[in-house]
């Protein structure tokens, strides 16, 4: 039996550990204090007994579990990531365990009257009866992607200790900046030489996932000219108002709060403006290819229609790919979706195959030849102060990966 406490106390070791990421940095990782802990689960995997340990400049993790069987098996790999997303603050972490949820309020700090609420977060009812950590309600709590580390190191360390369990070769890969969108960036597929991995990066217990977003991002300028007001008759071109026209005619409801599922949108998040100059820069998703294409197209047709309009270049937009949907390269090897979701089957978890309303490292690392599904690490409320993780559901994904493992040397057994 994989032990609560062992848990409980890795992943404590992790979270307390500042990773936050930097996406104004030019350095991998982006930020120095990822390589305290960086560094520590070299040493960690080292402990445990773990093979061709390996830390890169840029703090790329990757350690070798060799089989213990006599027949060819494909080598499988499990990946995760030790940074934290700059969203909210991951200084000073200070993680509370919730024995026994009872399914009531949890008052996360009474202070600043912080409460994290089953009234608002119903997913919490699903853990009554079960052990939460959550956070002190001033920082997020890193489960993301720290649980999924936490095992990671779990499942490698009780296949060591129980070599009756019979699996062939094992790689396990930790990455920096995964949060910032440079995960994979420099993540090499060829040493690590898998024939397939998962990363534990997912939500609750449960989710087994190979398709992601279609994702681009687009940096809109709209010129103005900024003479005195007083005298501005005629003359003054406010390049706000024509953002605002930008923004009001692109679909109202075609947004983040008015979609899900496989709905795709326009998502703005940052304006920047002046009379003279206005910013604006947007995301734009979409599962499908054909309407990711034609969400891009809008924007375009969109801004020469502006132009046109004030008969000269007031507008200019700059839209550029930064991921796709990882699907079109997991159904060609569709087996290894069938692997995780028997496994999850033969431990009584219900597999929830959805697709991911985001990124993933598994996305961009399948474009790279590593097709690469998602998996449950089972945190809830990502990124800021009412992050929490049940235990069990970090039990059972390490009992996943172990599964993952016996079953992958298996069916290669013949």
């Amino acid at each position: 039996m994989i032990s609560k406490e062992d848990i409980i106390k890795r992943f404590v070791s992790y979270v307390t550990v500042d990773t936050e990421s930097d996406p104004t940095s030019d350095t991998t990782p982006s930020t120095a204090k990822q390589w305290d802990l960086a560094n520590a689960l070299v040493d960690e995997l080292k402990a445990i007994g773990m093979e061709d340990v390996t830390i890169d400049k840029h703090a790329y993790i990757m350690a070798t579990l060799p089989s213990n069987v006599d027949h060819d098996v494909p080598v499988i790999g499990f990946i995760s990531h030790f940074d934290t997303t700059p969203d909210f603050t991951g200084a000073n972490v200070k993680p509370q365990i919730i024995e026994d949820y009872d399914g009531k309020d949890i008052v996360l700090n009474a202070e600043q009257n912080i409460v994290l609420s089953p009234d608002y977060f119903e997913d919490l009812l699903l853990y009554k009866g079960q052990t939460l950590i959550t956070t002190d309600g001033t920082t997020l709590l890193g489960a993301d992607d720290k649980a999924g580390i936490t095992e990671i190191v779990s499942a490698m360390e009780y296949l060591i200790a129980n070599p009756q369990i019979k699996h062939g070769k094992i790689r396990v890969g930790f990455t920096p900046d995964e949060e910032i969108g440079r995960g994979a960036h420099k993540f090499d597929v060829a040493k690590f030489g898998a024939d397939w991995a998962y990363t534990m990066d997912g939500s609750q217990i449960g989710e087994l996932e190979y398709e992601n977003f279609n994702a681009a991002g687009a940096v809109v300028k709209v010129k103005g000219k900024i003479v005195h007001p007083g005298y501005a008759k005629g003359k003054m071109v406010n390049s706000m108002y024509i953002a605002t026209e930008f923004i009001n005619s692109l679909p109202r409801l075609e947004t983040p709060e008015h979609t899900e599922g496989y709905q795709g949108f326009f998502h703005l998040y940052s304006i920047k403006g002046e009379v003279d100059e206005t910013v604006l820069e947007y995301i734009i998703r979409d599962h499908d290819k054909g309407h990711f294409e034609a969400r891009k197209e809008v924007m375009q047709k969109l801004t020469d229609e502006l132009n046109s309009q004030y008969e000269r270049e007031v507008i200019t937009i700059e839209i550029k790919d930064q991921y796709y949907n990882m699907k079109e390269k997991v159904e060609p090897v569709m087996h290894i979706v069938d692997i995780a979701e028997e496994a999850m089957k033969q431990l009584d978890i219900k597999p929830l195959i959805k697709a991911i309303r985001g990124g993933t490292d598994g996305s961009q690392l399948s474009y790279m030849g590593l097709p690469c599904p998602n998996i449950f690490a089972g945190g809830h409320n990502f990124h800021g102060r009412y992050e929490y993780v049940p235990v069990e559901s970090m039990i059972k994904a390490t009992e996943v990966i172990c599964k993952i493992a016996e079953l992958t040397a298996l069916k290669n057994s013949k």
